[in-house]
């Protein structure tokens, strides 16, 4: 199929105008970025069982750090930035995720409480919660009635 002369002078403006991404500079970014956030998460954890913790509830308090950590960076611009720098190296799924309720609650703070923050706060993590929980239930009925 032959494409009209202006279908293809659009996609030759599009090409010269798109902003040049630099793949391989991204993907070292992402992966130092990614990997720093981990290493600070074992390091909690670490520093956790040192004081005395199990395994279980250093996890836990390595999860409560991360979160508030990700939570306080997203309210001060940080993680914003953090992201336009490392991109998907700062969606660490912990982090991401804290960054996901927070942004759309900070986005909408001005509207009040209940209409702003309240409504907006899971309006990108709400689906992810419904299909994780829905998942995990379908899966639990399926090991409950075939894994016995």
């Amino acid at each position: 199929m032959k494409q009209s002369r202006s279908v293809q002078e659009y996609l030759q403006l599009v090409e010269r105008l798109a902003p040049k991404s630099d793949m391989g500079k991204g993907l070292v970014r992402a992966f130092w970025v990614g990997g720093l956030i981990c290493v600070l998460g074992q390091a909690i954890t670490d520093l956790a069982m040192a004081l005395g913790m199990d395994r279980q509830s250093a996890g836990t308090v390595c999860s409560i750090a991360l979160v508030f950590a990700s939570a306080l960076a997203t309210g001060l611009g940080v993680y914003d930035q953090l992201g336009k720098y490392a991109g998907a190296g700062s969606i660490v799924p912990i982090t991401g995720f804290a960054n996901s309720v927070v942004a759309p609650a900070m986005e909408f703070k001005r509207e009040g409480y209940v209409m702003g923050v309240g409504a907006k706060m899971f309006s990108l993590a709400g689906p992810v919660l419904v299909y994780g929980i829905g998942s995990s239930v379908i899966v639990g009925l399926i090991y409950f009635f075939l894994g016995r």
